[in-house]
C-alpha cells in the first residue's frame, strides 16, 4: 500500500510541476531557455524576494533588438558573468513589449499600443522612458533602482560591473576607485576587448 501511496504522490508532483515548468519556459525567450544564467520573470524575482533578499537584474530587451540578441549569444554565456547573476542577483529578462500586465509595488503596468508595435509601462518605468535596447536595470533588495545602464555590454567590461554593485562595492566606494582594485578574471588580450 505505501508503494502506491507513493506512486499516486508522484503523479501528483508532476502533474502540478511540469505545467509550472512550461508556463515558466514559455514566458522567456528561447536564448533564456537554454543559457547558463538561471533567467526568470520578474514576477518570479518578486515572490522569491519574499523569502530571501537580493538585488535584482533585469535585461530589458525586445525580440527585434540585434544587439540584445548579440548580447544573449556573447555576454550572459560565459561563465563568468553568469555565476555573478546566479549568486547576488535574481536575474530577470523582461520584454519591454510584452502585452502581459505586471503588477507591481500596488500598480499594474501594461502594454501600451505605440506605432507599429508599442511598449510595456514597465519597461519605460524602469528605463526613465528612455526606451532603448539593450538595457539592464539593477535594483536593490527593497527594489530601488541602482542605475540602468543601456547598450551592448562586453563580457569583461560588463563583469566588472556586475561584480562593483552584486558584491556591494558601489556601496562603499566610487567607481573610478572600484576600477583600480577590480581583479578581472579574463585573460589580457592586449587587443582592447
Amino acid at each position: 500500500m505505501k508503494g502506491l501511496i507513493g506512486v499516486w504522490i508522484l503523479v501528483l508532483v508532476g502533474v502540478f510541476a511540469i505545467p509550472a515548468l512550461a508556463q515558466h519556459a514559455e514566458s522567456l525567450p528561447e536564448s533564456a531557455v537554454n543559457s547558463p544564467v538561471k533567467w526568470m520573470t520578474f514576477e518570479q524575482a518578486l515572490e522569491r524576494s519574499k523569502t530571501e533578499k537580493r538585488k535584482i537584474f533585469i535585461d530589458v530587451y525586445t525580440d527585434w533588438c540585434g544587439w540584445c540578441k548579440v548580447m544573449d549569444k556573447n555576454t550572459f554565456t560565459d561563465p563568468h558573468v553568469a555565476k555573478i547573476l546566479n549568486e547576488k542577483f535574481y536575474p530577470v529578462k523582461f520584454n519591454a513589449e510584452q502585452t502581459e500586465d505586471v503588477v507591481f509595488a500596488g500598480n499594474t503596468f501594461k502594454f501600451v499600443p505605440n506605432g507599429r508595435s508599442g511598449y510595456h509601462q514597465l519597461a519605460a518605468a524602469l528605463l526613465n522612458n528612455q526606451l532603448s535596447y539593450p538595457t539592464v536595470v539593477f535594483l536593490d533588495e527593497d527594489f530601488r533602482m541602482i542605475q540602468p545602464l543601456p547598450g551592448y555590454q562586453k563580457a569583461p567590461d560588463f563583469h566588472k560591473i556586475i561584480q562593483f554593485i552584486g558584491e556591494d562595492h558601489w556601496r562603499k566606494m566610487k567607481w573610478d576607485a572600484w576600477q583600480t582594485v577590480y581583479q578581472s578574471p579574463f585573460p589580457a588580450t592586449g587587443s582592447g576587448n
